[in-house]
């Protein structure tokens, strides 16, 4: 009989955890806002066309992405803009010497994904603002990275601050001074190099 009411008391404990587990889980996947696509893997239907097309293509759900002979680099923006949001995309590094990233609300603020022009290292998922370089680096990116396979990186965007996460890592938080309110979201292809890189599932949610 005294096995028997341990047994039992065990069996609730444990339900009560189950029940516990199950509730925070629901929870946390209530409060995880869903991603839409803003790239529907045919066309730039929704992005601000640059006078330049040559160095993007749209085929069969990956955005191809390279520059051309005359290497001047080329930006791709959304239509849309963007407040507070969490931004997510797949990208596979190309040939040459990769050097890409992602625009938040306006020139001001980019998220690094390969090589820095500058520094001629990787600082994927760094900030880079133009007056300031690079004021902080992502942490264990390059044990992360996966150099001949798909990566993807997450970007949540709340007011001043960012936070980037890598293949599922966190690896960097930053509060910037020169990012404005709202704007839209944008890929950078950098000037100067022959590179190649490619992007699908670019998708974004909006937060309040």
């Amino acid at each position: 009989m005294f096995l028997l009411i341990v047994y039992t008391n065990a069996m609730k404990n444990l339900l009560i955890v189950a029940i516990l587990f199950l509730s925070f889980q629901q929870t946390s996947l209530a409060k995880e806002p869903k991603l839409k696509k803003i790239f529907n893997g045919k066309n730039l239907d929704g992005w601000k066309l640059p006078e330049d097309l040559s160095c993007w293509r749209a085929e069969k759900g990956i955005l191809y992405v390279r520059n051309n002979a005359a290497r001047k680099g080329s930006n791709l923006w959304t239509e849309k803009t963007y407040t507070n949001f969490i931004f997510q995309a797949d990208y596979l590094l190309g040939d040459g010497v990769v050097d890409s990233g992602v625009w938040m609300r306006s020139e001001n603020d980019q998220i690094q994904i390969g090589i820095s022009g500058s520094l001629k290292r990787d600082l994927t998922g760094s900030p880079y603002i133009p007056k300031l370089r690079y004021p902080v680096e992502a942490k264990g990116v390059l044990e992360l990275i996966k150099p001949t396979d798909w990566n993807t990186m997450k970007i949540k965007m709340e007011g001043k601050t960012y936070t980037v996460w890598l293949n599922g890592v966190e690896v960097m938080t930053y509060t910037s001074e020169t990012i404005p309110a709202s704007g839209p979201v944008g890929l950078q292809l950098h000037p100067g190099n022959v590179m190649s890189i490619q992007y699908r599932n670019i998708r974004l949610a909006e937060l309040p």
